[in-house]
Protein backbone atom coordinates (compact mmCIF):
# COMPACT_ATOMS: atom_id res chain seq x y z
CA UNK A 1 0.00 0.00 0.00
CA UNK A 2 1.32 3.15 -0.73
CA UNK A 3 2.57 5.31 1.98
CA UNK A 4 0.68 8.65 2.52
CA UNK A 5 2.70 11.69 1.45
CA UNK A 6 3.62 14.44 3.69
CA UNK A 7 1.37 17.11 5.11
CA UNK A 8 0.59 19.44 7.78
CA UNK A 9 0.21 17.15 11.08
CA UNK A 10 -3.11 17.07 12.35
CA UNK A 11 -4.08 19.07 14.98
CA UNK A 12 -5.33 16.66 18.09
CA UNK A 13 -8.26 17.19 20.59
CA UNK A 14 -6.94 18.18 24.24
CA UNK A 15 -5.61 15.38 26.04
CA UNK A 16 -5.61 14.22 29.41
CA UNK A 17 -2.26 12.76 30.17
CA UNK A 18 -1.92 9.89 27.33
CA UNK A 19 -5.28 9.97 26.30
CA UNK A 20 -8.05 12.46 24.07
CA UNK A 21 -10.50 13.74 26.75
CA UNK A 22 -13.42 13.67 24.42
CA UNK A 23 -12.88 10.00 23.75
CA UNK A 24 -11.93 9.20 27.61
CA UNK A 25 -14.55 10.83 29.04
CA UNK A 26 -16.89 8.23 25.90
CA UNK A 27 -14.80 5.05 27.69
CA UNK A 28 -15.45 6.26 31.50
CA UNK A 29 -19.13 6.56 30.52
CA UNK A 30 -19.63 3.01 28.87
CA UNK A 31 -17.39 2.01 32.02
CA UNK A 32 -19.59 3.31 34.18
CA UNK A 33 -22.93 2.11 32.50
CA UNK A 34 -21.08 -1.42 32.93
CA UNK A 35 -21.09 -1.60 36.66
CA UNK A 36 -24.53 0.25 36.73
CA UNK A 37 -26.63 -1.24 39.59
CA UNK A 38 -29.93 -2.82 38.73
CA UNK A 39 -30.85 -3.93 35.62
CA UNK A 40 -28.85 -1.86 33.32
CA UNK A 41 -25.25 -3.38 34.27
CA UNK A 42 -25.94 -6.84 33.55
CA UNK A 43 -27.87 -5.71 30.70
CA UNK A 44 -24.71 -4.00 29.15
CA UNK A 45 -21.92 -5.80 30.23
CA UNK A 46 -24.05 -8.57 28.33
CA UNK A 47 -23.88 -6.64 25.04
CA UNK A 48 -20.34 -6.10 25.55
CA UNK A 49 -19.98 -9.83 25.79
CA UNK A 50 -21.98 -10.18 22.29
CA UNK A 51 -20.42 -6.92 20.57
CA UNK A 52 -16.53 -8.50 21.11
CA UNK A 53 -17.72 -12.22 20.76
CA UNK A 54 -19.85 -11.67 17.22
CA UNK A 55 -17.72 -8.84 15.88
CA UNK A 56 -14.42 -7.54 17.84
CA UNK A 57 -12.67 -11.03 17.37
CA UNK A 58 -13.75 -11.40 13.88
CA UNK A 59 -12.60 -7.97 12.72
CA UNK A 60 -9.52 -8.32 14.49
CA UNK A 61 -9.02 -11.65 12.66
CA UNK A 62 -9.59 -10.21 9.18
CA UNK A 63 -7.49 -7.31 9.40
CA UNK A 64 -4.79 -8.99 10.67
CA UNK A 65 -4.80 -11.81 8.14
CA UNK A 66 -5.34 -8.63 5.58
CA UNK A 67 -2.39 -6.38 6.69
CA UNK A 68 0.01 -9.66 7.48
CA UNK A 69 -0.63 -10.93 4.09
CA UNK A 70 0.38 -7.24 2.50
CA UNK A 71 3.04 -6.77 4.85
CA UNK A 72 4.49 -10.20 3.70
CA UNK A 73 4.45 -10.35 0.06
CA UNK A 74 5.29 -6.01 -0.16
CA UNK A 75 1.83 -5.35 -2.43
CA UNK A 76 1.54 -1.78 -3.47
CA UNK A 77 -2.00 -1.08 -4.24
CA UNK A 78 -1.22 2.27 -5.18
CA UNK A 79 1.30 1.40 -7.68
CA UNK A 80 -0.73 -1.20 -9.17
CA UNK A 81 -3.64 1.05 -9.46
CA UNK A 82 -1.84 3.78 -11.22
CA UNK A 83 -0.60 1.18 -13.79
CA UNK A 84 -4.20 -0.81 -14.02
CA UNK A 85 -5.49 1.64 -16.70
CA UNK A 86 -8.88 -0.73 -18.07
CA UNK A 87 -8.85 -2.46 -15.06
CA UNK A 88 -9.00 0.96 -12.42
CA UNK A 89 -12.62 1.09 -12.14
CA UNK A 90 -13.29 -2.25 -11.36
CA UNK A 91 -9.77 -2.60 -9.08
CA UNK A 92 -11.27 0.68 -7.26
CA UNK A 93 -14.74 -1.07 -6.64
CA UNK A 94 -12.98 -4.11 -5.43
CA UNK A 95 -10.77 -2.29 -2.63
CA UNK A 96 -13.68 -0.31 -1.80
CA UNK A 97 -16.09 -3.45 -1.34
CA UNK A 98 -13.43 -4.78 1.03
CA UNK A 99 -14.50 -4.66 4.77
CA UNK A 100 -13.68 -1.61 6.41
CA UNK A 101 -12.10 1.89 5.15
CA UNK A 102 -8.93 1.37 4.48
CA UNK A 103 -9.17 0.30 0.73
CA UNK A 104 -11.81 3.05 -0.13
CA UNK A 105 -8.65 5.14 1.40
CA UNK A 106 -5.84 3.69 -0.60
CA UNK A 107 -8.25 5.32 -4.07
CA UNK A 108 -8.95 8.67 -2.25
CA UNK A 109 -5.33 8.92 -1.76
CA UNK A 110 -4.27 7.81 -5.13
CA UNK A 111 -7.01 10.68 -6.58
CA UNK A 112 -4.92 13.28 -4.65
CA UNK A 113 -2.13 12.16 -6.11
CA UNK A 114 -3.69 11.85 -10.07
CA UNK A 115 -2.95 8.59 -10.15
CA UNK A 116 -6.34 7.49 -10.80
CA UNK A 117 -10.14 8.76 -12.60
CA UNK A 118 -12.57 10.56 -10.58
CA UNK A 119 -14.88 7.67 -12.01
CA UNK A 120 -12.71 5.34 -9.61
CA UNK A 121 -13.43 7.50 -6.77
CA UNK A 122 -16.94 7.13 -7.21
CA UNK A 123 -16.62 3.27 -7.88
CA UNK A 124 -14.77 2.86 -4.69
CA UNK A 125 -16.78 5.18 -2.45
CA UNK A 126 -20.21 3.21 -4.23
CA UNK A 127 -18.69 0.14 -3.43
CA UNK A 128 -17.43 0.58 -0.02
CA UNK A 129 -19.95 -0.30 3.02
CA UNK A 130 -17.26 0.67 5.17
CA UNK A 131 -17.06 -1.03 9.18
CA UNK A 132 -20.32 -1.39 9.05
CA UNK A 133 -19.52 -4.63 6.39
CA UNK A 134 -17.83 -6.55 9.49
CA UNK A 135 -20.47 -6.55 11.41
CA UNK A 136 -23.08 -7.87 9.18
CA UNK A 137 -20.42 -10.28 7.94
CA UNK A 138 -19.59 -11.61 11.29
CA UNK A 139 -24.31 -11.22 12.31
CA UNK A 140 -26.06 -12.11 8.68
CA UNK A 141 -23.32 -13.77 6.11
CA UNK A 142 -26.25 -14.47 3.97
CA UNK A 143 -27.14 -10.88 3.81
CA UNK A 144 -23.44 -9.89 3.49
CA UNK A 145 -22.88 -12.10 0.38
CA UNK A 146 -25.54 -10.46 -1.11
CA UNK A 147 -24.62 -6.94 -0.04
CA UNK A 148 -21.39 -6.83 -0.87
CA UNK A 149 -21.11 -8.31 -4.47
CA UNK A 150 -24.38 -6.47 -5.23
CA UNK A 151 -22.17 -3.35 -4.33
CA UNK A 152 -19.01 -3.80 -6.22
CA UNK A 153 -21.32 -4.15 -9.35
CA UNK A 154 -22.69 -1.22 -9.00
CA UNK A 155 -19.59 0.46 -7.76
CA UNK A 156 -18.40 -0.58 -11.15
CA UNK A 157 -21.01 0.20 -13.20
CA UNK A 158 -21.00 3.60 -11.98
CA UNK A 159 -17.57 4.53 -11.79
CA UNK A 160 -17.52 3.34 -15.79
CA UNK A 161 -20.56 5.99 -16.06
CA UNK A 162 -18.67 8.80 -14.20
CA UNK A 163 -15.56 8.22 -16.43
CA UNK A 164 -17.74 8.67 -19.65
CA UNK A 165 -19.68 11.35 -18.05
CA UNK A 166 -16.17 12.81 -16.95
CA UNK A 167 -14.72 13.31 -20.84
CA UNK A 168 -17.80 15.81 -21.80
CA UNK A 169 -18.17 17.66 -17.99
CA UNK A 170 -14.35 16.73 -16.34
CA UNK A 171 -14.49 17.21 -13.16
CA UNK A 172 -11.17 19.45 -12.22
CA UNK A 173 -8.77 17.81 -9.40
CA UNK A 174 -7.78 20.48 -6.41
CA UNK A 175 -5.71 18.29 -4.47
CA UNK A 176 -2.97 19.86 -3.06
CA UNK A 177 -1.54 17.32 -1.10
CA UNK A 178 -1.59 13.53 0.43
CA UNK A 179 -3.26 12.35 3.42
CA UNK A 180 -1.04 11.95 7.13
CA UNK A 181 -1.74 9.59 9.36
CA UNK A 182 0.96 9.64 12.55
CA UNK A 183 3.27 6.70 12.78
CA UNK A 184 3.22 4.31 15.62
CA UNK A 185 6.23 2.61 14.88
CA UNK A 186 6.06 -0.31 17.02
CA UNK A 187 4.23 -3.10 18.64
CA UNK A 188 2.83 -2.07 22.18
CA UNK A 189 1.87 -3.97 25.49
CA UNK A 190 -1.96 -3.08 24.55
CA UNK A 191 -1.85 -3.88 21.06
CA UNK A 192 -0.05 -7.34 21.92
CA UNK A 193 -3.11 -7.60 25.17
CA UNK A 194 -5.66 -6.86 22.59
CA UNK A 195 -4.42 -9.61 20.01
CA UNK A 196 -4.07 -12.50 23.08
CA UNK A 197 -7.76 -11.86 24.51
CA UNK A 198 -8.83 -11.41 20.43
CA UNK A 199 -8.07 -15.09 19.71
CA UNK A 200 -9.63 -16.99 22.49
CA UNK A 201 -12.64 -14.59 21.39
CA UNK A 202 -12.15 -15.87 17.86
CA UNK A 203 -12.77 -19.87 18.93
CA UNK A 204 -15.73 -18.01 21.03
CA UNK A 205 -17.57 -16.72 18.39
CA UNK A 206 -16.82 -19.10 15.87
CA UNK A 207 -18.15 -22.03 18.05
CA UNK A 208 -21.24 -19.71 18.74
CA UNK A 209 -21.92 -19.67 14.87
CA UNK A 210 -22.06 -23.20 14.52
CA UNK A 211 -25.02 -22.58 17.15
CA UNK A 212 -23.52 -23.90 20.22
CA UNK A 213 -24.36 -22.95 24.15
CA UNK A 214 -20.93 -20.78 24.20
CA UNK A 215 -22.38 -20.12 27.87
CA UNK A 216 -22.28 -23.57 28.90
CA UNK A 217 -19.13 -24.55 27.13
CA UNK A 218 -16.95 -21.54 28.44
CA UNK A 219 -18.51 -20.81 31.40
CA UNK A 220 -16.61 -18.04 33.53
CA UNK A 221 -14.42 -17.22 30.52
CA UNK A 222 -16.75 -16.37 28.39
CA UNK A 223 -17.12 -12.72 29.99
CA UNK A 224 -13.91 -12.31 31.63
CA UNK A 225 -12.60 -12.48 28.36
CA UNK A 226 -14.79 -10.32 26.48
CA UNK A 227 -14.61 -7.99 28.95
CA UNK A 228 -11.52 -7.69 29.45
CA UNK A 229 -10.99 -7.39 25.35
CA UNK A 230 -13.59 -4.72 25.46
CA UNK A 231 -11.82 -2.93 27.97
CA UNK A 232 -8.51 -3.07 26.64
CA UNK A 233 -9.76 -1.70 23.21
CA UNK A 234 -11.55 1.33 25.03
CA UNK A 235 -8.05 1.95 26.44
CA UNK A 236 -6.65 1.93 23.04
CA UNK A 237 -8.70 3.86 21.50
CA UNK A 238 -9.40 6.75 24.55
CA UNK A 239 -5.37 7.54 23.91
CA UNK A 240 -5.57 6.54 20.02
CA UNK A 241 -3.03 9.52 17.97
CA UNK A 242 -5.27 8.81 15.29
CA UNK A 243 -8.91 9.29 13.76
CA UNK A 244 -9.81 5.61 12.15
CA UNK A 245 -7.26 4.83 9.15
CA UNK A 246 -3.76 3.68 10.18
CA UNK A 247 -0.22 4.31 8.20
CA UNK A 248 0.52 1.17 5.92
CA UNK A 249 4.09 1.36 7.38
CA UNK A 250 2.87 0.66 10.97
CA UNK A 251 3.27 -3.18 12.04
CA UNK A 252 -0.01 -5.36 11.35
CA UNK A 253 -0.46 -6.22 15.46
CA UNK A 254 -0.73 -2.34 15.96
CA UNK A 255 -2.26 -1.26 12.89
CA UNK A 256 -5.02 -4.35 13.64
CA UNK A 257 -5.41 -2.98 17.36
CA UNK A 258 -6.11 -0.02 16.45
CA UNK A 259 -9.08 -0.05 13.39
CA UNK A 260 -10.30 -2.79 15.73
CA UNK A 261 -11.11 -0.53 18.74
CA UNK A 262 -12.27 2.23 16.57
CA UNK A 263 -14.80 -0.53 15.16
CA UNK A 264 -15.70 -2.24 17.99
CA UNK A 265 -16.53 1.47 20.01
CA UNK A 266 -19.03 2.71 17.45
CA UNK A 267 -20.28 -1.74 17.67
CA UNK A 268 -20.95 -1.51 21.38
CA UNK A 269 -22.71 2.01 21.32
CA UNK A 270 -24.79 0.67 18.11
CA UNK A 271 -25.80 -2.63 20.65
CA UNK A 272 -26.25 -0.08 23.31
CA UNK A 273 -28.25 1.94 21.81
CA UNK A 274 -30.81 -0.34 20.23
CA UNK A 275 -31.46 -2.41 23.38
CA UNK A 276 -31.62 0.61 25.67
CA UNK A 277 -34.37 1.81 23.59
CA UNK A 278 -36.40 -1.35 23.25
CA UNK A 279 -35.51 -2.70 27.02
CA UNK A 280 -36.28 0.52 28.38
CA UNK A 281 -38.69 2.27 26.87
CA UNK A 282 -40.68 -0.77 25.64
CA UNK A 283 -41.32 0.43 22.35
CA UNK A 284 -41.34 -2.25 19.57
CA UNK A 285 -38.79 -0.79 17.34
CA UNK A 286 -40.33 -3.13 14.48
CA UNK A 287 -43.45 -2.75 14.54
CA UNK A 288 -42.64 1.22 14.77
CA UNK A 289 -40.64 1.67 11.05
CA UNK A 290 -43.70 -1.13 9.80
CA UNK A 291 -45.90 2.01 9.61
CA UNK A 292 -43.31 4.11 7.46
CA UNK A 293 -41.94 1.75 5.98
CA UNK A 294 -42.03 3.12 2.46
CA UNK A 295 -39.36 5.92 3.34
CA UNK A 296 -36.93 3.82 5.26
CA UNK A 297 -35.02 3.08 1.98
CA UNK A 298 -35.06 6.76 1.79
CA UNK A 299 -33.79 7.08 5.14
CA UNK A 300 -31.04 4.13 5.08
CA UNK A 301 -29.65 6.05 1.81
CA UNK A 302 -29.67 9.69 3.58
CA UNK A 303 -28.16 8.10 6.60
CA UNK A 304 -25.54 7.18 4.14
CA UNK A 305 -24.56 10.59 3.08
CA UNK A 306 -23.01 11.08 6.74
CA UNK A 307 -19.40 10.74 6.45
CA UNK A 308 -18.11 8.66 8.65
CA UNK A 309 -19.00 4.68 9.63
CA UNK A 310 -20.79 5.29 13.14
CA UNK A 311 -24.25 5.99 11.81
CA UNK A 312 -23.66 3.34 9.00
CA UNK A 313 -23.31 0.91 11.92
CA UNK A 314 -26.64 1.70 13.75
CA UNK A 315 -28.18 1.19 10.19
CA UNK A 316 -26.54 -2.81 10.14
CA UNK A 317 -27.66 -2.84 13.83
CA UNK A 318 -30.95 -2.13 12.90
CA UNK A 319 -31.47 -4.77 10.27
CA UNK A 320 -29.96 -7.65 12.10
CA UNK A 321 -32.57 -7.03 14.75
CA UNK A 322 -35.31 -6.61 12.21
CA UNK A 323 -35.95 -3.75 12.38
CA UNK A 324 -35.78 -2.34 8.84
CA UNK A 325 -36.37 -4.01 5.85
CA UNK A 326 -33.14 -4.86 3.11
CA UNK A 327 -34.43 -2.41 1.10
CA UNK A 328 -32.93 0.09 3.72
CA UNK A 329 -29.76 -1.44 4.26
CA UNK A 330 -28.88 -1.97 0.44
CA UNK A 331 -29.70 1.79 0.06
CA UNK A 332 -27.33 2.52 2.89
CA UNK A 333 -24.82 0.13 1.63
CA UNK A 334 -24.75 1.76 -1.74
CA UNK A 335 -24.62 5.93 -0.52
CA UNK A 336 -22.47 5.24 2.26
CA UNK A 337 -18.88 6.23 1.94
CA UNK A 338 -17.34 5.40 5.58
CA UNK A 339 -14.56 7.10 7.11
CA UNK A 340 -13.19 7.54 3.43
CA UNK A 341 -15.28 10.47 2.85
CA UNK A 342 -13.15 12.54 5.57
CA UNK A 343 -10.06 12.71 3.40
CA UNK A 344 -11.91 13.07 0.15
CA UNK A 345 -13.27 16.20 1.66
CA UNK A 346 -9.73 17.39 3.24
CA UNK A 347 -8.17 16.98 -0.26
CA UNK A 348 -10.85 18.07 -2.45
CA UNK A 349 -13.99 19.14 -1.36
CA UNK A 350 -15.83 19.43 -4.30
CA UNK A 351 -15.25 16.61 -6.18
CA UNK A 352 -16.28 14.27 -2.83
CA UNK A 353 -19.43 16.07 -2.35
CA UNK A 354 -20.26 14.85 -6.17
CA UNK A 355 -18.98 11.88 -5.48
CA UNK A 356 -20.77 11.04 -2.44
CA UNK A 357 -24.21 12.67 -4.51
CA UNK A 358 -23.28 10.19 -7.37
CA UNK A 359 -23.78 7.12 -5.23
CA UNK A 360 -27.21 8.15 -3.95
CA UNK A 361 -28.58 7.77 -7.62
CA UNK A 362 -27.63 4.16 -8.26
CA UNK A 363 -28.55 3.73 -4.36
CA UNK A 364 -32.03 5.05 -4.35
CA UNK A 365 -32.82 2.60 -7.66
CA UNK A 366 -31.51 -0.97 -6.22
CA UNK A 367 -33.13 0.16 -2.63
CA UNK A 368 -36.84 0.83 -3.77
CA UNK A 369 -35.82 -1.97 -6.41
CA UNK A 370 -35.87 -4.34 -3.88
CA UNK A 371 -38.36 -2.47 -1.99
CA UNK A 372 -40.78 -2.88 -4.54
CA UNK A 373 -40.29 -5.85 -6.28
CA UNK A 374 -38.76 -8.34 -3.29
CA UNK A 375 -40.38 -6.76 -0.32
CA UNK A 376 -39.34 -9.63 2.05
CA UNK A 377 -35.84 -10.73 0.38
CA UNK A 378 -33.29 -11.09 3.27
CA UNK A 379 -35.77 -9.76 5.64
Amino acid sequence: MSKPVAATAPVLPTRIGPFRANRLAIALLLAALAVAPGELGPLTRGLMVDAFVQVSAFVAATLLLFYGAEKLFRFDIGQALSRARVWQVPLAALLGATPGCGGAVVVVAAYSSGHVSFGAVVATLTATMGDAAFLLIATRPDAAAVVLPLSFVVGVLSGWAIDLLSRRFPVRNSCTGGITVPLIGRNRWRDLAFGALALPGLVMGITDLAGQDIEAIFGLALPAIALAGTAVGLLIWAASPLQAMTNPSDPPLARMAEETAFISVWVIVAYLAYDYLAVFSGLDLAALFTTIAPILPLAGVAVGLIPGCGPQVVVATLYINGAVPFSALIGNAISNDGDALFPAIALNPRAAILATLYSTIPALIVAYGFYFLAPGFMN
